[in-house]
């Protein structure tokens, strides 16, 4: 597991606002750090969840092919067809 990063963030006006609405005693955060630290987990879990989804559309797509359309590949064949992407 790599280093704790410490972050610095300056936000104003309305995100200022809306921060602080979430924060606190009448907010779902104790305090500001948690809930930057439930941002990132959101948005890393939307990220991976994307990603899955491309994963799952190309397998369909692929598995979806007829039989006839396949060749064999190499492993230097997906490394310079990945490489072109």
């Amino acid at each position: 597991m790599s280093n704790p990063m410490t972050l610095n963030v300056r936000v104003s006006g309305p995100l200022s606002d809306f921060v602080a609405d979430n924060v606190g005693a009448d907010g779902a955060y104790e305090n500001v750090s948690e809930y930057v630290r439930d941002l990132i987990r959101r948005d890393k879990e939307r990220v991976e969840a994307e990603r899955f989804s491309r994963l799952k559309a190309e397998l369909h797509a692929a598995f979806s092919a007829p039989e006839d359309s396949y060749r064999p590949l190499t492993a230097d064949d997906v490394i310079l067809r990945r490489a072109a992407v």
